[in-house]
């Protein structure tokens, strides 16, 4: 018998701007300190998976879409483009026999980092939006919305703001009541305390612990809200 593999998939890094010294943009994805170039057809899926998690018969239809909406030439296919932000870290897979199995080897080893930004940025952001006279008020008012965490997802995101930890590392730091991390040697002193727990192996380590699932769900949730990016490091 055959058992069906479920497959998920998703973006990692940010999205930024270069400017020549001509005053032309181009965009970036920066990805573990560095800077990545993508063409068009591939920053098209990039941005598409970016905060999103899906199967790959929906890949397929979000480019399907995308690409009847625009007049982007196209000299590959999706799966061309897919396979190759694979192969360079800037998209990352998850398997599993279930889709929660494919969703906890997705985030396992995936790093946190808070996307919420700062009252002074939001309140910046505001105002270009509103003066832009592109977007309504209402919809630049969703800025100043807090959003609604559960107990999980804020213990999640108050160790994700004190240092830089995976979801595996976030689980184990919730299983041994870890709240305060003050620097990086304190990860290696509380989260690596024993001779064989390592950033190899931890995400095999704390798969069968009570509060795993718990835990890979607030990740996946805070990610799905744009609270989040996730990084490879």
């Amino acid at each position: 018998m055959i058992l069906k593999t479920n497959t998920l998939y998703t973006a990692v890094g940010r999205f930024e701007r270069r400017y020549n010294s001509f005053g032309r943009s181009c965009p970036v994805i920066v990805l573990g300190g560095k800077e990545y170039m993508a063409d068009m057809q591939e920053m098209m899926i990039w941005t598409l998976l970016n905060w999103r998690i899906v199967r790959e018969d929906e890949i397929v239809a979000l480019y399907e879409d995308m690409m009847n909406k625009s007049y982007i030439p196209v000299d590959r296919s999706w799966k061309a483009c897919v396979d190759r932000l694979l192969i360079r870290g800037l998209l990352v897979s998850g398997n599993g026999e279930t889709e929660y199995d494919a969703l906890y080897d997705l985030l396992s080893s995936l790093y946190i980092i808070p996307a919420d930004g700062s009252l002074l940025l939001r309140i910046v952001t505001f105002l270009k939006l509103t003066l832009s006279g592109h977007v309504p008020l209402s919809a630049s008012v969703k800025l100043f919305q807090k959003d609604q965490r559960t107990k999980r997802e804020k213990q999640v995101m108050r160790l994700a703001r004190q240092a830089l930890l995976s979801t595996a590392e976030i689980i184990m730091c919730t299983e041994k009541g870890i709240q305060h991390l003050s620097d990086e040697n304190s990860i290696l002193n509380h989260v690596y305390d024993d001779q064989d727990s390592t950033c190899d192996n931890i995400s095999s380590t704390v798969k069968s612990s009570p509060g795993t699932r718990d835990v890979t769900l607030a990740v996946a949730n805070l990610y799905l809200r744009q609270q989040i990016i996730l990084e490879r490091i």
